[in-house]
């Protein structure tokens, strides 16, 4: 199994680098401003977003310093809708502690991811290259809209396997696809950009389907969240709805009930029902297939350690636990 540790010392300079930008860009007058921001940043996670910007800007040869800032400002803007997917869901618990809205309220939380997302756009002024800005404010554009999907999918027995793969790309994947191609462009080689777009896009909806696989299956501890906070929530994701289409009637209606009121009350049952129909390992299944299109759209890129490293992070979206 691929090791995310030692994928991530092949730039730990960069990464060491890119960290100190963030400490330095959260900084505000404003006392809780930098609080809320250090506790949430702070609490790490895998950093795949801005990892994705330095790898691909190593890979194709690049010496500068402009991914720095460029990674610095993916994460604030994943960062930022990590504040308010948080408030919206009414979630506890994220990366093994509190979530800020827990903490220090929603508005508080709300408020601060305005500011990340309002600072990462300061940044990007900065940088001074407009093409960066077209693409990371069409991104977090997309972003917004998947939000709202997702909040119209919510509760909603109909919703399809199709809406759900629309939600995710937009909520989760268009900021994968950003980060590989922003690498292609700050690193002055064009002609790679919309196939490492499409490995990033292909990579997150990978890495999301996992994530909605492992909300029914994993460890509450090593998830870092609550298991079933989907299905407390009313979220139609793939499990479920695979679950949905090929369960008996008795269970199929039990799992709309489910979507539509939310709620714990029946998760074990609805477990079982997943179990039972195999929605888990369709919904790997499909993962796997993300994966295989990623990797094939990055075998012309330059071959070196970089690039393998890019391969091995798509292996560790399927391959994980948490």
């Amino acid at each position: 199994m691929p090791d995310i540790k030692k994928i991530t010392q092949l730039v730990e300079k960069d990464f060491q680098a890119t960290n100190k930008v963030i400490l330095d860009q959260l900084h505000s007058d404003v006392a809780l401003v930098n609080q809320l921001g250090h506790y949430i940043v702070a609490a790490g996670g895998k950093r795949l977003r801005p990892l994705l910007v330095l790898m691909v800007t190593n890979a194709l040869g690049y010496s500068g310093t402009k991914h720095h800032e460029t990674a610095a400002i993916i994460e604030f803007i994943h960062t930022a809708t990590l504040l308010h997917d948080d408030v919206v869901d009414e979630s506890d618990r994220r990366r093994g502690r509190e979530t800020a809205n827990a903490l220090f309220g929603n508005a508080a939380s709300v408020l601060v991811g305005d500011f990340l997302y309002s600072r990462s756009f300061q940044m990007m002024v900065a940088i001074d290259r407009m093409e960066i800005m077209a693409i990371l404010s069409d991104t977090t554009n997309k972003i917004a809209e998947g939000e709202v999907l997702q909040l119209m999918n919510c509760n909603d027995p109909n919703a399809t396997e199709q809406s759900y793969f629309k939600v995710i790309e937009h909520k989760t994947a268009i900021l994968f696809a950003a980060a590989c191609r922003l690498g292609a462009i700050i690193a002055d080689q064009p002609q790679y950009a919309d196939d490492l777009h499409r490995y990033g896009l292909h990579l997150g909806l990978a890495f999301q389907l996992m994530d909605d696989a492992l909300d029914y299956t994993a460890d509450s501890d090593a998830l870092g969240k609550n298991v079933g906070d989907d299905l407390a929530e009313g979220k139609p994701t793939l499990p479920l709805l695979h679950a949905l289409q090929n369960a008996n009637e008795d269970d199929a209606a039990l799992i709309r009930d489910c979507i539509v009121n939310g709620g714990l009350e029946h998760l074990e049952k609805v477990q079982g029902i997943i179990k039972q129909t195999k929605a888990i390992e369709y919904t790997i299944e499909k993962a796997n297939q993300e994966i295989e299109q990623a990797k094939s759209l990055i075998s012309a890129l330059p071959k070196n350690p970089y690039t393998e490293a890019l391969f091995q992070l798509a292996e560790l979206a399927v391959e994980r636990s948490s």
